[in-house]
């Protein structure tokens, strides 16, 4: 079949992209950056801006599934920038699928579209989106979720995934900061750290949108449709981040910072950031302060049952190949 990945270059989407060729697909990715090394396993690669609607339609022309994966991700910046290309990007592959005669889309979300900064506990879909979002970031992916979701129809089958905390091999935004904020020694845990988290190890994150494609043809009932993505393994989300920190040659954080002095803390940065202002982000954000130090770990019996979504690599086994992974890049 013919595939679009929007974000292709990126850790979701190049992940993503390797699977679909080794299945046989023909591969095109659409990211901002130019990325030879897809060139070179024979993907066609276009170089544009999601908020450039000619471009964006050239690269759909001609597809049958599109995948966007492409987005603004991380916890500062100003809401113009992740509504550009979040909200208004995600609207541009939208109207491109619509008038190109794409059959299916497939949008990754964020499980964090639905936190609110109080903990979630083995909750399913029927959570609702926040009153007031707690970042940009997830305000802007919530508000692309739902235009995607509305434009499930005969012509256009359409469904949104949210993976939860993807890791593994290839991450370059999530584990390389917690590493060097440990590295440095100014890694906290935050709150009484026994806050269950839900993680995403990156093969099964990928897995997910597979399944997703294929139920998208099989199954009419699935469109229009929102479903949790995660490992499955609810855990202590600073041990986990202990045990990556271990692999990592890093030694475990056991300082510990109340979670209102931390809010504080974060407050504070923000407002410096903000008033300079800084182009940086600061290391601490209050909506990073919540998902550090609340439980959030999800229901994923509908991805399960409807998707046909199995996690085909366990926590441990994730650690493994990280630590293989790791010692790879060190030699």
């Amino acid at each position: 079949m013919k595939i679009l990945v929007t974000g292709g270059g990126g850790f979701i989407g190049k992940a993503l992209v390797k699977r679909l060729l080794d299945e046989g697909h023909l591969v095109s990715s659409l990211s901002r950056g130019d990325y030879p090394d897809l060139e070179e396993i024979g993907v066609k690669v276009f170089r544009a801006d999601l908020q450039d609607i000619e471009s964006v339609n050239k690269a759909v022309a001609g597809k049958e599934i599109v995948f966007h994966v492409g987005a603004r991700a991380g916890f500062w910046g100003s809401y113009k920038e992740y509504y550009n290309v979040n909200v208004s990007g995600s609207n541009n592959v939208i109207r491109a699928c619509q008038q190109n005669g794409v059959g299916s889309l497939i949008y990754t979300s964020s499980a964090s579209v639905v936190f609110d900064g109080n903990d979630i506990e083995g909750l399913n879909e029927d959570l609702p989106y926040p009153t007031r979002p707690l970042s940009h970031y997830t305000g802007t992916k919530a508000l692309a979720e739902q235009a995607v979701i509305q434009a499930n129809s005969l012509g256009l089958k359409t469904l949104s995934l949210r993976p939860h905390l993807v890791w593994g091999p290839g991450d370059r935004h999530i584990l390389p900061k917690i590493i060097k904020q440990a590295r440095a020694g100014k890694l906290r845990i935050i709150g009484d750290g026994k806050n269950l988290i839900d993680s995403t190890y990156i093969d099964n994150a990928v897995t997910a949108h597979i399944c997703a494609a294929k139920a998208l043809a099989d199954n009419p009932n699935v469109g229009g449709k929102c479903y949790f993505i995660s490992n499955g393994e609810p855990v202590s989300l600073w041990e986990l981040l202990n045990d990556l920190l271990k692999v990592s040659g890093i030694e475990a954080v056991n300082t510990r910072i109340p979670t209102n002095s931390a809010i504080t803390i974060a407050g504070f940065l923000e407002l410096i950031y903000k008033t300079l202002p800084i182009s940086s982000s600061p290391r601490l954000t209050r909506f990073l302060v919540h998902e550090l130090s609340a439980s959030h770990w999800f229901d994923i019996s509908a991805a399960k049952t409807e998707l046909g979504y199995e996690p085909m690599v366990s926590i441990k086994e994730g650690l493994q190949f990280f630590a293989e992974y790791n010692s790879q890049v060190i030699q």
